[in-house]
């Protein structure tokens, strides 16, 4: 696969999210998938692992710590901070005295003396983002992490945060069919030098196709209460397949390849992490890098999934509010 640069490393295009071996789509995996998606992960090149505090209470970083620890160091190795699980619920808390408390749990779960990235999951806006970047900076110098991430930011917080420390990377929902990063975030990312880490590329199973709305998702699948997967609005956003499935039948590779690969030629910063629970899926994806799309075919698939086409918002109205990014 072709390379990409973060924090200073070079590493291959495509990431692995881990989120959903232990979060957020309902069942997860047993260990023992979850462990094989992971190893099989490093035999096919992956370099890159994201997790969070967040993620299964903890149990995310346990497990990607336990499987990742003897390849620790050729691997780059990325977490979260500022929300967490608390007794049971969803807890956005940027406080410095938090994010000193959670990342010694992080470095204990993930069996590790220090973590290449650490992002801001959220930002706390109760909290000035100067005072959760200045505690990251702190952990820096102390040789506790190496390099300072933010999640879903605007372009204002990013550059105020960016005066206090150098940020490494920007970790923002981005696909075909969630553009906002373009608004202002991808470009001043460019701009700065810094790393623009994709999650949910492939829209949450939908640009794959293999998830058409909420009706049969299982219960605990936050899918379900996402306006987009609601059975009326999810019937239209499905009119906008049969266009990226006549591309990808022409091209040779799944809907889910083409989406990635038109995310990695938004950019030379562009980093997708996708995540899977399925060894077929995950071999399907890392193979994304491969396929060159010409100008026509990126100007056809960004006409096809302009902002203003797509049915729904991305999140719910009050988890809408818990995000600073910028939204069309």
């Amino acid at each position: 696969m072709a390379l990409r640069t973060i924090a200073g490393h070079s590493l291959q295009a495509i990431g692995l999210g881990c989120m959903n071996l232990s979060h957020a789509y309902g069942h997860p995996p047993s260990a023992e998938q979850a462990s094989r998606v992971l190893l099989s992960a490093i035999d096919m090149g992956v370099d890159h692992f994201d997790t969070a505090a967040l993620y299964g209470f903890g149990n995310n970083e346990k497990l990607v710590g336990q499987v990742l620890k003897p390849k620790r160091q050729q691997l780059f190795l990325a977490s979260k901070c500022g929300m967490t699980g608390v007794d049971g619920k969803r807890v956005i808390d940027g406080r410095p005295a938090t994010l000193r408390n959670t990342i010694e749990q992080s470095l204990a779960h993930l069996q590790t003396d220090v973590l290449d990235l650490y992002y801001l999951h959220r930002w706390d806006k109760t909290v000035p983002i100067e005072d959760s970047v200045g505690e990251l900076s702190r952990m820096v110098v102390e040789g506790k992490i190496k390099a300072i991430g933010l999640s879903e930011v605007s372009a204002d917080t990013l550059r105020k945060a960016h005066h206090v420390h150098p940020i490494a990377a920007v970790q923002t929902e981005y696909s075909l069919w969630t553009r906002n990063p373009e608004i202002a975030v991808l470009k001043t990312c460019h701009d700065l030098g810094i790393a623009f880490v994709a999650f949910s590329p492939l829209g949450r199973g939908f640009l794959s196709g293999q998830v058409k709305d909420a009706t049969n998702l299982v219960d605990g699948d936050i899918r379900k209460g996402m306006p987009r997967f609601q059975p009326e609005q999810a019937k239209l956003n499905q009119q906008l397949l049969s266009s990226l499935a006549a591309m990808s039948l022409e091209l040779n590779c799944t809907m889910a390849q083409l989406s990635l690969a038109w995310l990695l030629h938004q950019g030379q910063h562009v980093i997708p992490i996708p995540g899977t629970t399925q060894l077929s899926h995950l071999s399907e994806n890392m193979a994304a890098s491969q396929i060159h799309l010409n100008a026509d075919q990126l100007t056809l698939l960004a006409k096809i999934f302009e902002p203003n086409k797509i049915s729904g918002p991305r999140y719910p109205a009050a988890t809408q509010l818990e995000i600073d990014t910028e939204e069309f």
